[in-house]
């Protein structure tokens, strides 16, 4: 699943008319970096969520069969947020563990290495990166390969992870919900692994950063 449906406030007014995953980096849209990565990595079925100007991304990409993939749409009404926007998704995404990548991030991220990495036991496995200048703090901090809520170091979640959909058990459709609280009560129980990407990642969250991005500014 690729999440799609911000609003993109920070990338104003860029996205005034565009939607965020449109804007071109490095001479293609940002989304289709994905499709292209996910395609390569062998995946085939991908359902994209959108909600501010989702017409244009359904119009751009169409039914994903120049990628050799196989794209659904979850329309939302209001953006449902992260957790929301998943759980609206859920009856398209089966019932095996699934992939979820942000669609505002531009990364080399190894998606065909996260295709079997959830065991049984647990409810997530996260991507971290090191903390990027915008967000210092970190989030989570990572033991061998489980995911802890505090440590002697902080790692930055990349917006790259698989999910189990027990994980959004009981949760309600069509309301507004963040993944985060979500996240960390699993972590809290054990239930969350993860691994650190050394490799590029950029949130692509600004106008300023998306120029420095295509001004090849960022390594």
């Amino acid at each position: 699943m690729i999440l799609a449906a911000g609003r993109g406030e920070r990338m104003r007014p860029l996205t005034d008319h565009t939607p965020k995953p449109l804007l071109r980096v490095l001479g293609k849209p940002l989304i289709v970096w994905h499709l292209e990565r996910l395609a390569r990595a062998g995946f085939h079925e991908v359902v994209i969520n959108h909600a501010h100007l989702g017409k244009q991304i359904e119009d751009a990409l169409g039914n994903g069969s120049q990628w050799g993939l196989s794209i659904t749409y979850s329309q939302e009404t209001v953006a449902l947020e992260t957790a929301g926007g998943i759980v609206k998704a859920l009856q398209l995404l089966g019932d095996a563990p699934f992939l979820v990548v942000n669609a505002d991030i531009f990364t080399d991220i190894d998606f065909a290495g996260l295709k079997n990495v959830l065991g049984n036991h647990r409810l997530a496995h996260l991507v971290l990166i090191d903390n990027p200048p915008q967000h210092p703090q970190g989030d989570f901090a990572l033991d061998a390969e489980t995911v802890r809520l505090e440590g002697e170091r902080m790692l930055t979640f990349s917006g790259v992870a698989v999910y189990a959909p027990r994980l959004f058990a009981g949760q309600p459709v069509d309301v507004p919900a963040k993944l985060a609280p979500l996240l960390r009560q699993a972590i809290d129980r054990g239930e969350v692994s993860g691994e650190h990407h050394h490799g590029i990642w950029h949130d692509v969250g600004t106008p300023q950063r998306l120029e420095a991005l295509n001004a090849g500014e960022m390594n």
